[in-house]
């Protein structure tokens, strides 16, 4: 089953997420901050990570430092999610593979993780 972390301190938005992302067939995971969300990683066969920037504990900048300073997790995807209104700019900053600017549509959202998710078949 094709897997996405979802890391976010929202507990709601955790929830949307991953209740639409199920509701295609996916396994979801999901971590209120980065030290979390690299437990996660190491435990979990993972397509891609929705990383929100501004938690508590890890922020989503450090969590980036080091999951690309990690070997066996540097490959995995990231998407950032951001309400920030220059959500490509620090996509690019962190190098993430894509962006979705909170509030998005399910759909956008669909189309973001399969795009990273389709090699998991």
């Amino acid at each position: 089953m094709k897997h996405v972390l979802v890391v976010d301190d929202e507990v709601d938005l955790q929830d949307a997420i991953c209740e639409v992302l199920e509701g295609e067939g996916y396994a979801t995971s999901r971590a209120s901050n980065g030290l979390e969300a690299l437990d996660c990683l190491r435990k979990v066969d993972t397509c891609v990570v929705l990383l929100d920037l501004t938690m508590p504990v890890m922020d989503g900048w450090e969590f980036r430092r080091q999951q690309l300073g990690d070997e066996a997790l540097a490959k995995i995807p990231v998407v950032l999610v951001t309400a920030d209104g220059h959500a490509g700019e620090k996509a690019g900053k962190i190098s993430a593979q894509a962006f979705l600017q909170k509030p998005f549509r399910p759909e956008e959202l669909l189309r973001a993780v399969a795009g990273f998710c389709r090699r998991a078949d």
